[in-house]
């Protein structure tokens, strides 16, 4: 499936809550979004399906020297989800993995602090998780946040994103409940790649986004 490139974070969020509205009704939605480029396509979603939105913080593992390659990926509540083929490719040490959760964690608590505070996180027993990003590659990331989020006993776990190639998405059928994913492109080589405008976003703006989830504007 092939549609021109989203023009931004808003327009893919806009788009991807069409295909949820179009879905079978969701029972008792929560939206929860992964920071920091997620927030803004979960914002378009929690508004057009007037549920709560919050914050999943999951982050992902580089590959030392090719960053943006996740190698795995660590969530809230000591959750840690390794690509045994990247690593294996990649000939990663033991090491090298740990080391890298560790440097991520520190990341990982200060954005806990920065986007919730002493906020506490948004009931998930008996509801309908949406998982949302702006896009998926390896799905490392993804893969930690269903696992956290079935922490909490979620009746049902939906995983949302505007691209992400076929067999990413494959994959994480595994293990959510369903995948809803607008985009799934046979030759994919960055989620950026499918944006007019894939500028960084920064903490200012989750912090924005966050505070008028309820808004109308």
């Amino acid at each position: 499936m092939s549609v021109p490139p989203f023009r931004d974070r808003h327009d893919a969020g806009r788009r991807l809550a069409a295909a949820l509205l179009h879905h079978a009704p969701l029972r008792d939605p929560v939206v929860l979004a992964l920071p920091r480029g997620g927030v803004p396509v979960g914002w378009e979603v929690a508004r057009a399906l007037g549920a709560p939105l919050d914050v999943m913080v999951v982050r992902k593992l580089g590959v030392p020297g090719h960053e943006e390659l996740a190698m795995g990926a660590i969530a809230w509540g000591g959750i840690r989800v390794v690509s045994d083929e990247v690593v294996r490719a990649f000939a990663i040490p033991a090491r090298v993995l740990a080391d890298t959760a560790l440097m991520e964690e520190d990341e990982l608590l200060r954005q806990e602090r920065a986007f919730r505070g002493d906020r506490p996180s948004v009931r998930l027993v008996g509801q309908t998780v949406v998982l949302v990003d702006d896009g998926l590659a390896t799905g490392s990331t993804m893969l930690a946040a269903v696992a956290a989020a079935r922490a909490s006993q979620p009746l049902h776990v939906l995983v949302a994103v505007p691209v992400a190639p076929k067999e990413t998405c494959q994959a994480l059928r595994a293990h959510a409940d369903e995948v809803v994913c607008l985009n799934t492109p046979g030759r994919f080589r960055a989620v950026g790649d499918w944006y007019d405008d894939f500028t960084q976003v920064g903490d200012m703006e989750v912090r924005r986004l966050l505070g008028l989830a309820d808004s109308p504007d």
